[in-house]
């Protein structure tokens, strides 16, 4: 069972995402620049949230997707519930 999620992890999720634009380089320092910013739509967004409770288990509402509005706040998010 995976422990800890990282933002390598995230960075696969999002990678594996629909309507993503192909010009995002992933590999960048992306941990704080925002999902728009990185050009996720809510859809998107809500497609990774999808991803990360089918691989890991980890729900997560739709409250808390409209809240975390980078991808290091949603890998902080997933792993708080993944220690509770």
């Amino acid at each position: 069972m995976t422990t800890t999620f990282t933002l390598d992890d995230m960075r696969s999720i999002m990678g594996g995402c629909a309507g993503v634009p192909d010009t995002i380089d992933l590999g960048d320092d992306i941990g704080e620049v925002s999902f728009v910013d990185l050009g996720y739509d809510s859809l998107a967004v809500l497609e990774m949230a999808a991803r990360i409770q089918q691989q890991l288990g980890v729900r997560i509402p739709d409250d808390a997707v409209d809240e975390m509005k980078t991808p290091q706040a949603a890998v902080d998010y997933v792993n708080r519930r993944l220690a509770d």
